[in-house]
């Protein structure tokens, strides 16, 4: 399975779990009423014990600065890319060549509307183009992108053995209005964490892509995204070898896009959750369901 390797580097160590945080997932974020700085969100980000940061690749008039933060801070970094056709991923993968600290690329393949052979095809093109140049590429489950449901997605895994997928069942779970277990959908999801190289974390209830889970986590649906969290991460240690790593990335994405909202008594819309708070609890569990498929693999 396409997966990012620590040897590559020159450390050797057990296969782990690296805790990522996105960056676009920091929209809005701060204290006071202002938004933290640049420099405040790195500091925040390593403070809460994450190891890297999920974004686009900055702009060029950007990327000096950028290295320095992730240099002073000590946190990886993973690219964030939208191809349509392999030449937006080779113009991607050369920027990550610029930028020089890219650990994998993680996809959103362009569009919903190209579907079976034809999607077939651009994943393999895209694949290809990424094993030539070396660096390793997931494709994420997300609406609005080739992979918009979830039985065209098993359809692609079983066309294409060497898919590697960036798992967000928020996704499906919201476009299927999944609110608790479904033998069907199991089954699928089976076939997806089977092939896990990576978690994006967010909880759905089947009605909204992105819900609060409550102060400990009690809303009755995180027990379902922690099941699968660790199912994926159990498949993976199946195969993993020495000094592989597995990315789980929270992404809890900002008001007009996910956040879910309130009007104040000045007629403000404000988050109705506490969403830096939200992501602390999602890599908590993420570390608890982590040491459990460890548990797991071990009596196995």
């Amino acid at each position: 399975m396409n997966r990012w390797n620590q040897i590559q580097s020159g450390l050797k160590q057990a296969p782990v779990l690296e805790l990522q945080q996105s960056w676009w997932a920091m929209t809005g974020l701060g204290e006071n009423g202002r938004e933290w700085s640049e420099r405040r969100k790195f500091e925040k980000i390593a403070e809460a014990g994450f190891k890297g940061i999920s974004a686009r690749i900055p702009d060029e008039a950007n990327r000096e600065e950028w290295l320095q933060l992730l240099e002073a801070y000590d946190l990886s970094f993973s690219a964030i890319a939208f191809p349509s056709k392999p030449e937006d991923l080779e113009r991607v993968i050369r920027e990550s060549v610029e930028f020089g600290k890219v650990q994998y690329i993680n996809a959103q393949v362009m569009d919903s509307f190209v579907v079976d052979d034809r999607a077939v095809q651009l994943l393999n093109e895209l694949l290809h183009t990424a094993e030539k140049a070396g660096i390793p590429l997931f494709i994420e489950t997300h609406r609005g992108t080739v992979t918009q449901d979830l039985l065209r997605t098993v359809n692609y895994v079983r066309a294409i053995p060497g898919l590697s997928l960036m798992i967000d069942l928020s996704h499906y779970v919201v476009a299927g209005e999944l609110n608790g277990e479904s033998a069907a959908a199991e089954a699928c999801f089976d076939e997806l964490l089977a092939r896990t190289a990576g978690i994006h974390a967010r909880v759905s209830n089947g009605e909204q892509v992105q819900i609060d889970i409550g102060e400990q986590g009690e809303h009755p649906m995180l027990r379902h995204f922690a099941r699968w969290w660790r199912k994926g991460m159990a498949n993976w240690l199946e195969d993993a070898q020495e000094g592989d790593i597995l990315p789980f990335v929270t992404e809890l994405g900002p008001p007009g896009n996910y956040a879910i909202t309130r009007r104040n008594e000045g007629g403000q819309e404000v988050e109705i959750s506490d969403r830096w708070q939200q992501a602390l609890l999602l890599k908590r569990i993420a570390e608890e369901q982590w040491k459990k498929a460890k548990n797991e693999f071990s009596a196995s």
